[in-house]
């Protein structure tokens, strides 16, 4: 069995493609931030809890209202777009053009106020969430078992950010 740095190969290579998929997370997070802060000039703390809602709006559909997860999955970003518009029109124009710390500072608190509701009403840990039937199961790649979603996930991640 072939080792770098006394690390089987096999461990070692699972290890970089989970550093691969949490990366493509990573990517369309901050995608999305140098984004807002390049067009609007608006440091987003909020950005995080918006990814947050997008999240919930998605399981909520899906989960609880029964709507097909590909329908979901469009009008999730559509729905948190209208809200990040209402945040931009109503609070975000009163504080254009002033220092960056209250943007800053107003992005924050409304952060910790949506992470605050969703925690109150759906607690700390993770919610269980439905498999569609195309993501179940996954790919033997020798060294690890990769599912579908997280395939799913790296193949979107590579399309936004290329495309």
């Amino acid at each position: 069995m072939s080792m770098i740095f006394g690390v089987p190969l096999a461990v070692l290579s699972g290890q970089l493609l989970i550093g691969v998929i949490n990366g493509a997370f990573y990517a369309l997070l901050s995608l999305g931030l140098a984004v807002i802060f390049g067009l609007l000039k608006i440091i987003n703390f909020a950005h995080g809890a918006m990814y947050m809602l997008g999240a919930m709006v998605t399981v909520i559909m899906f989960d609880v209202m029964g709507v097909n997860y590909w329908v979901a999955l469009f009008m999730a970003p559509l729905l948190v777009g209208v809200v990040g518009v209402l945040i931009e029109y109503f609070l975000l124009r009163r504080i254009a053009g002033q220092d960056h710390i209250y943007s800053l500072l107003l992005t924050f608190g409304i952060a910790l106020l949506m992470q605050g509701v969703l925690t109150n009403i759906y607690g700390v840990s993770g919610l269980r969430y439905s498999m569609p039937d195309l993501f179940k199961g996954g790919i033997n790649l020798g060294f690890m078992f990769l599912p579908y979603y997280r395939a799913w996930v790296i193949g979107i991640a590579l399309v936004v950010c290329f495309g």
